[in-house]
């Protein structure tokens, strides 16, 4: 890992981390609505039930939080990982009724939490495309 990825991979890490942790042992209500929003956007996680759900939830943040952590996982992996997560709450923020103004992309002061995890699509890409390019002008 570069020094100039420590911040980023550290910050976005320790949140990932922290998030997952906090879900570990989500259950009822919490985990009903947590689950309810995410097969309204990705109707195929209805096969899974809520509380299932929310340890896988728990589980891949856990691991992505621990893979931007640790040094020795390449940046474009990692950025790959974090920029699926991302693109997958983006999907969940377009598909969601009642985040987005109507006729438009801005959010509503509900969607607002959900409109500001698009940075992780950035932040990932920005790892993806760093760690390949990196490589390219070294060899080249």
């Amino acid at each position: 890992m570069k020094l100039a990825h420590l911040p980023l991979r550290a910050s976005i890490g320790a949140y990932f981390l922290d998030s997952g942790l906090g879900k570990r042992n989500l259950e009822g209500e919490a985990a009903q609505a947590m689950h309810g929003m995410a097969v309204a956007a990705l109707p195929q996680l209805g096969q899974l039930d809520p509380p299932r759900f929310a340890k896988l939830l728990s589980y891949s943040e856990i691991a992505l939080g621990a893979a931007l952590l640790a040094p020795f996982v390449p940046t474009p992996l990692v950025g790959l990982g974090l920029t699926a997560f991302g693109a997958g709450l983006v999907q969940l923020y377009l598909k969601t009724p009642g985040m987005r103004r109507p006729g438009g992309i801005r959010p509503t002061q509900q969607g607002a939490g959900l409109a500001k995890d698009v940075w992780l699509v950035g932040a990932g890409l920005t790892l993806v495309l760093e760690g390949l390019t990196h490589g390219r002008r070294r060899h080249g």
